[in-house]
């Protein structure tokens, strides 16, 4: 039977700058979708048009959501950096926490503050563009791995583009 994993608590922070966990001030993390870019065709003798799935995906932009303002972020808005976006689950069978970790480096290209009400924590998102790299892990075991400079996309340990790098001799 499945595992059921539940999110208990989510923390952003960089990840080569030591203090700068916003544990209590995050409200909301999202790891982006992986979508896979496709090639459509449509011959002209057949019934149908397929759109092929080819081995790379679309640019990702993870984004946070912070209460308050964040005044960390400001130094460096705009510059690419290395971000660690963690979650605690839960378990439920084993009634045991475990990490989850996305490493992800990118450029925090986007700020947008909420409308400001006084009666409540004004919310800032904060979106990543540029991203280059990307992989999450639950529980230590690596479920992605993509890389646009070392050219790997690995699913559960399965290198999608190795056969690629074969072809091209690199």
């Amino acid at each position: 039977m499945q595992t059921l994993y539940m999110l208990t608590a989510v923390d952003v922070r960089r990840a080569e700058t030591e203090g700068t966990s916003r544990a209590t001030t995050i409200s909301k993390l999202t790891i982006p979708p992986l979508t896979f870019f496709t090639a459509n065709h449509n011959p002209g003798g057949s019934v149908m048009a397929a759109d092929f799935t080819l081995p790379r995906i679309e640019p990702v932009e993870p984004a946070f959501m912070i209460k308050g303002i964040d005044t960390e972020v400001f130094g460096g808005l705009g510059t690419t950096d290395r971000w660690v976006f963690a979650g605690a689950y839960r378990d439920k069978r084993k009634n045991l926490d475990v990490p989850g970790r996305a490493i992800i480096e990118g450029a925090v290209s986007q700020w947008e503050p909420d409308e400001s009400d006084p009666a409540e924590f004004q919310g800032c998102n904060h979106v990543l563009k540029e991203v280059t790299h990307i992989e999450f892990s639950l529980n230590g075991d690596e479920l992605f791995y993509i890389d646009f400079y070392e050219r790997i996309m690995r699913f559960n340990g399965v290198d999608h583009f190795e056969g690629v790098r074969a072809a091209l001799g690199a």
